[in-house]
């Protein structure tokens, strides 16, 4: 297992960080485990070297941090590992059970600690931005949980990158704890986050820990077409109908799909397209059989090292992959076939700078807006 810093904090964790949205109790999506079928996950995780887990209270109404919190006490080392949690998602529909209000996520926080069975959580995060509250009234909320030893770090999740900026502004100019992370939706299919967001976290030295980096499984070849719905968390989580929906979005994960199938692991490539401060890839797994190949992927060249990133192979150039090329035919402009889209994006780490695009706009706007992940 590769290891890294978690942005520019002193704190070492993984290159792989389990997401346990998984793991909780059934009755909150059919696809979940429970606490006995999820215990051979969290003790392969250990013995692969990861010591990096992330939940969120809103997983499994809070039975996700139960189960993560009693795993992780049985097969490992609290002082080596790293926990994260996350606030924002309404527990229940009464008053006061969401948002980033102060007195929220002060109680937030007191029952994630007791959900864990920790003394201190080592990063808590902010899920989404609230609306509804104050940018200044959050951040001092979690710096006061910072100073009075209950939490560690502070983390952000998808939203725009102005609002990150303001954020990080806000803090330093009155001394608070600030951000040393951003969980954002970024992999082979949805690129849009190198445009502002990824630039701005390798300017601020914020770590990068990607959700959803196989694009809800598409890249991971559990579908066999856009829309598919045959597995079991497809068949009733239907975001991913909502995160990708578009024919562009298959013929990316074709490609990324087709590179996999050339000796290197479906999923290497796929969840590294840009490494601009990576700090570690999150993978929620189903299966115990594909541990063997998550723990050997940040040893591979295409995941390289912070400090040397490896720009000529594999696909983690900022190029077109995610804007399949285009033939001009008459005045229209249409998609051309799969292969061709895997061809380019095969010989992306190979063109100039000059020639790199970024990829265009989504359609409907970022695909991140209130999507739990």
């Amino acid at each position: 297992m590769r290891y890294t810093q978690l942005g520019r904090t002193g704190v070492t964790v993984s290159r792989i960080c389990l997401g346990c949205m998984s793991y909780g109790t059934p009755e909150w999506r059919p696809w979940v485990h429970d606490a006995e079928a999820s215990a051979p996950f969290f003790k392969r995780a250990i013995e692969a070297g990861i010591n990096f887990f992330d939940t969120a209270d809103m997983y499994s109404v809070g039975v996700s941090e139960e189960v993560t919190g009693r795993w992780l006490r049985e097969y490992g080392n609290l002082d080596e590992l790293v926990i994260g949690t996350k606030v924002f998602f309404p527990m229940s529909g009464r008053p006061n059970m969401g948002g980033l209000s102060r007195k929220h996520i002060q109680q937030a926080c007191e029952d994630s600690l007791r959900r864990l069975g920790v003394e201190t959580i080592d990063l808590y995060q902010i899920h989404r931005l609230d609306p509804n509250t104050p940018m200044e009234e959050m951040l001092a909320a979690l710096d006061q949980l910072v100073t009075q030893g209950k939490i560690r770090y502070i983390g952000a999740s998808s939203m725009y990158a102005w609002q990150f900026q303001r954020s990080l502004s806000i803090s330093e100019r009155n001394g608070w704890a600030r951000f040393v992370t951003m969980q954002n939706h970024y992999n082979l299919v949805y690129r849009e986050e190198e445009r502002e967001m990824m630039p701005l976290c390798e300017d601020q030295g914020i770590g990068v820990i990607p959700w959803s980096p196989l694009a809800r499984g598409m890249l991971a070849g559990t579908r066999s077409k856009l829309g598919d719905s045959s597995t079991a968390r497809s068949s009733s989580d239907g975001l991913d109908q909502i995160l990708y929906d578009q024919p562009s979005d298959w013929e990316v994960g074709l490609g990324g799909r087709r590179s996999g199938e050339k000796g290197r692991g479906r999923s290497r490539r796929a969840a590294c397209p840009n490494r601009a401060r990576l700090a570690s890839v999150q993978a929620g797994r189903h299966r115990a059989h594909r541990w063997r190949h998550e723990a050997q992927a940040p040893g591979r060249r295409h995941c390289g090292r912070r400090d040397r990133p490896q720009r000529r192979r594999g696909l983690d150039s900022r190029s077109a992959v995610s804007r399949p090329p285009r033939q001009r035919v008459g005045s229209t402009s249409q998609l051309s076939e799969a292969a061709v889209t895997f061809r380019r994006a095969r010989s992306a780490g190979f063109e100039s700078s000059a020639s790199r695009r970024r990829p265009a706009p989504g359609a409907t706007g970022p695909r991140w807006f209130f999507q739990p992940g």
